[in-house]
């Protein structure tokens, strides 16, 4: 089984009727995809009132990845209003109540910075973040190269498999240490997730830019280019995936639903029908 979706829904007006209100965007996204990945939980811990709000516009089949609170990944450097991890993230635990009891979660994602590289003190925050989380499936994507480096790839994947953490597998530019290969190895045959951020190698070091997040993920995939990515979830099938979920970064340039719907297409989906644009509006 193969579920395709986006990171959020908020930036992909090609899939709304024109002036479409943004709190009316998540039903519509959920006529197009069955699973979203949550960004904002990164920046907040949001209210358990939100997340009752999302589950009442989707229906029961959606589901959510949330990502986790910058606090819980090191993002903040320790600038979050608790007192101390325990509080952190049971507070995180307590707003994602409503998604948990509704059968709805899909994975608690955690995405590490590019400074966390592979080392003892990294590993013990691994295990402490498995304990803090309890028994919710999560799920891990690094962004340093020491984690998959000559040497560490397999000990990285069984330390996985053994906590209990379900492998992120990253299509993005091979520009140095801040950037991760793809490694196609499932580690919970429950799920596995592949995110794609793009390709575009000269804006993804440019963290320094004003505008660098639209820069970073600024990338249109071409057909043969999703072809490939077609013929690689057949090898993490092969190897033991039994659910994947392909969820396209490439939102600066509004190419994200779009690689999105071509991909479904590749892989047999049917795309839902989109909305007339603007000129269709008027006529021709």
């Amino acid at each position: 089984m193969i579920s395709i979706g986006l990171t959020g829904w908020g930036d992909h007006d090609d899939l709304y009727p024109l002036g479409t209100p943004s709190k009316q965007k998540l039903g519509w996204y959920a006529r197009h995809f069955p699973i979203v990945e949550v960004d904002s939980s990164f920046y907040a811990v949001l209210g358990r009132d939100t997340y009752s709000r999302w589950l009442e516009m989707t229906p029961p089949s959606f589901t959510f990845i949330l990502k986790a609170y910058q606090g819980m990944t090191g993002h903040a450097r320790g600038k979050v209003p608790f007192e101390g991890p325990g509080a952190m993230f049971q507070a995180y635990l307590d707003s994602i109540a409503p998604v948990v009891e509704s059968g709805r979660l899909r994975a608690v994602m955690f995405q590490f910075p590019p400074w966390f590289d592979c080392n003892p003190d990294h590993v013990r925050q691994l295990r402490a973040v498995r304990k803090w989380m309890g028994r919710l499936p999560l799920a891990l994507e690094f962004r340093h190269q020491s984690w998959f480096a000559e040497g560490m790839r397999e000990r990285t994947l069984d330390f996985m498999r053994e906590e209990g953490w379900i492998h992120i597998v990253c299509d993005e530019p091979q520009v140095g240490l801040g950037s991760v290969p793809t490694v196609l190895e499932p580690t919970d045959e429950r799920l596995t997730i592949v995110r794609l951020h793009g390709r575009n190698a000269a804006g993804w070091t440019q963290s320094g830019a004003p505008n660098w997040r639209e820069i970073r993920y600024l990338y249109r995939y071409n057909r043969e280019e999703l072809t490939e990515w077609r013929d690689k979830l057949r090898v993490l099938k092969s190897r033991g995936a039994k659910e994947i979920c392909m969820i396209f970064n490439n939102n600066s340039g509004g190419d994200a639903a779009s690689n999105a719907r071509e991909m479904m297409k590749i892989l047999g989906m049917e795309p839902a029908e989109l909305p007339p644009s603007q000129l269709d509006l008027f006529g021709e």
